[in-house]
């Protein structure tokens, strides 16, 4: 094979096997504006500093923007043929302006290089993933305001249990989303330091002027530590931590949808944009996007522990098992953006079938709490209105009625506590509007909820 840029400890001559599979040309390829990026800011302290005249810092500049400019509109390919994206652009930049071209990599390291160029992609698709998130946030908001005051059981253990209002279950997922986009800000907050000028590990001989570079990559400070700088990746770690608890909220949220649109359930309709049929049953309306949504969490999961795994035994600074980084977030970057593209517009397009939330909440005896509670407040004790209620559930499951429909004269043979206010005390409408605690059902409750979201959104 062709020797390499780095020969001279050795022929820089390769095994074609070994020279594949060295390479990440492959998969590090889409760095590109990033690398160039961080190169124009090098070139440019390089000449701030005498190191490169003026003129040389301004051609280096100019043929680095001349090959973005090339790569961008298709003039230009990337050369699968190169080791790394570095390797790439600096040969580029060699074979347009020759020796002076050779000149850019003074003063630094493909070590803080591929740590800066990292850095810069996960800013740009963090911002970009944030923007995802809130337009779920927005889709999710939009519905519980359509349906303010449409009521579906609450569930625990999968049973029914209490009234609630829909639009108050769509904003629980609003609030984890909203916790989902303050850990990607923390993120990005805390990636926010260059690594560029720590070099290969123990900094450089050069005068170089790193906060000059910093700044110019929009950068608020540089890393302190050269040895930490080139070897941190934990802002990667963090990022697909915080990767995996958004698309575990997506999984949850996909879970719900797949139980809501089957015939058990039939709460909503899905867009037949975003189901599919099977190819025998003619009748099969599938939430084949939910349930691809559920299943591409274990591999946001699986790129977070490959990430762990591969930097739980190393010892500083850089080694090779750090190229193993990139493909991992690519792939979690990649996977939420695919999974909010298609989530989003699939929360705002579904019909939601109020009759059948209500006669499921009304089947469910889930106001038998609220029947406790009024013998409470008539002065029974908690446990004996626990056993009263739960007797006259047991009552209307033998004689097939429910709570609203039981005579008063049934209800009184429990107890004489029980007098005509009893039935609007449990209608359902009643649970929910009493439910008027600071985050509750009420509907007072949700549409202070709705504003604070929309207060979030506007932020």
């Amino acid at each position: 094979m062709k020797g390499k840029m780095w020969a001279g400890r050795t022929d820089g001559i390769t095994d074609r096997l070994a020279d594949d599979f060295n390479s990440s040309i492959a998969f590090d390829a889409r760095l590109y504006r990033q690398d160039i990026t961080g190169s124009m800011a090098h070139a440019a302290m390089l000449g701030e500093k005498g190191i490169l005249t003026p003129s040389e810092a301004d051609r280096i500049i100019a043929g680095l923007s001349a090959i973005l400019s090339d790569l961008e509109s298709g003039a230009l390919a990337v050369d699968p043929a190169a080791e790394d994206i570095h390797m790439f652009v600096e040969g580029e930049l060699t074979a347009r302006l020759g020796d002076l071209g050779k000149k850019l990599h003074t003063a630094r390291s493909r070590n803080d290089q591929v740590a800066l160029d990292l850095r810069l992609y996960l800013r740009d698709e963090i911002a970009a993933l944030i923007d995802a998130v809130r337009s779920l946030i927005g889709a999710l908001t939009g519905q519980a305001e359509k349906n303010r005051d449409a009521i579906l059981p609450g569930y625990t253990h999968l049973q029914r249990a209490q009234p609630i209002l829909f639009s108050h279950h769509l904003l629980a997922y609003a609030m984890m989303l909203m916790r989902d986009v303050g850990r990607l800000r923390d993120t990005a907050a805390r990636m926010d330091v260059c690594p560029i000028g720590c070099c290969a590990l123990a900094g450089t001989t050069y005068d170089i002027d790193r906060r000059f570079e910093a700044e110019k990559l929009g950068f608020s400070a540089v890393a302190p530590n050269s040895l930490d700088g080139v070897s941190d990746r934990d802002f990667g770690v963090e990022f697909l931590a915080a990767a995996s608890i958004l698309m575990m909220h997506l999984s949850r949220l996909s879970e719900e949808l797949v139980l809501w649109t089957s015939w058990e359930f039939k709460f909503v309709e899905l867009s037949d944009a975003y189901t599919t049929g099977s190819s025998i049953m003619p009748q099969k309306k599938n939430p084949d996007m939910a349930e691809l949504i559920r299943g591409k969490t274990g591999r946001v999961y699986g790129d977070l522990m490959a990430l762990l795994t591969t930097l739980k035994g190393l010892p500083l600074a850089y080694n090779k098992d750090m190229q193993e980084d990139k493909e991992s977030i690519f792939d979690a970057v990649d996977t939420l953006k695919s999974c909010l593209s298609v989530m989003t517009p699939m929360i705002a397009t579904m019909r939601v079938l109020r009759e059948n939330m209500l006669a499921a909440a009304q089947k469910g005896f889930i106001n038998a709490t609220d029947l406790a509670d009024y013998l409470v407040k008539k002065g029974m004790p908690f446990r004996s209105a626990y056993k009263v209620a739960g007797e006259l559930v047991a009552h209307c499951i033998a004689s097939g009625e429910v709570l609203e429909t039981l005579p008063l004269a049934v209800y009184r043979e429990k107890s004489e506590l029980f007098a005509d206010d009893l039935y609007e005390a449990i209608s359902l409408k009643t649970c929910v509007e009493k439910r008027s605690s600071e985050g509750g059902t009420s509907p007072a409750s949700v549409e202070a909820q709705i504003a604070a979201v929309k207060e979030f959104l506007k932020a």
